[in-house]
Order: C-alpha cells, then sequence, then structure tokens
C-alpha cells in the first residue's frame, strides 16, 4: 500500500483507524471489514482522510469515500455511475449523473467477490483516464 495522505502530522491510515475505534458498534466492524476488503482488491490503494474526517480510497483518482451515519455505513463511489454492477451492490444515490453509494444496515453484508469486483472495476475506469459517464444503475 503507497503512503497515505496525513491531517495534522498523523497519517490518514491512523486518522481511519481512529474513526473505526470511536464508532465502537456495529459501524465500526462494518468500516473496517470494507476496508480490508478495498486492501485487498487493491494493495496499492492510497487512503485519505477528506473533507474534514471522510475517509477516502484512491487509485489514481478517488475509489470511494467510507461514511458512518446514526443508521448506515454508506460508501460512495466518485464514479459510480460509470460502473457496471451485476451483482446490484449499489442501492443508493442511484439518480445521480455520477456518484453510486453501497448504504450496509445493522447486520447486513455486502457479497466480498462482488464489492471486490467493483473496486476493481473503479480503479480501472480511473486508470484508464476516461472521464464518469452519466447512467442509470445497471
Amino acid at each position: 500500500m503507497k503512503k497515505s495522505d496525513s491531517t495534522d502530522g498523523q497519517p490518514a491510515s491512523e486518522l481511519i483507524d481512529n474513526r473505526i475505534a470511536e464508532l465502537g458498534d456495529w459501524r465500526g466492524e462494518t468500516l473496517s471489514r470494507m476496508r480490508t476488503l478495498i486492501k485487498e482488491a487493491d494493495p496499492d490503494v492510497v487512503e485519505e482522510w477528506k473533507w474534514m474526517g471522510t475517509p477516502t480510497w484512491s487509485h489514481d483518482g478517488i475509489i470511494c469515500t467510507g461514511e458512518s451515519y446514526k443508521s448506515v455505513v454508506k460508501l460512495t463511489f466518485a464514479k459510480g455511475a460509470s460502473l457496471k454492477d451485476p451483482s446490484r451492490l449499489f442501492n443508493a444515490s442511484l439518480d445521480g449523473n455520477v456518484r453510486r453509494a453501497i448504504d450496509i444496515h445493522e447486520g447486513e453484508e455486502v457479497d466480498a467477490g462482488a464489492f471486490k469486483t467493483l473496486i476493481r472495476a473503479a480503479i480501472a475506469v480511473n486508470t484508464s483516464g476516461a472521464k464518469a459517464k452519466s447512467g442509470r444503475a445497471r
């Protein structure tokens, strides 16, 4: 994994570790699991801490962000509308022209293989230099 961007001298990876720990419930466990899957799908992923506290994973551009709310962990794919999603993981932000998101509620599991495929597809879009295409969820 490449060097993480940092905030106030603290590496992004540590800030993300801290966020997971401070959540201390199913949201932290879920964010941690999804982070592990992202790293498994792309060992060269760069972890960043953006927008005053949003875990972000990048590879030649943003792949996705990981936000935690009271009842959901949201993974927003920056160019999600450009990605094929045959497993229908995207279940939020489906009307947008660029982004797509996966909302994970307590007790829900995301198919690991399908998620890794989606991560690799996002990287392929980023590395191709192609701009995000407008489109509906597929």
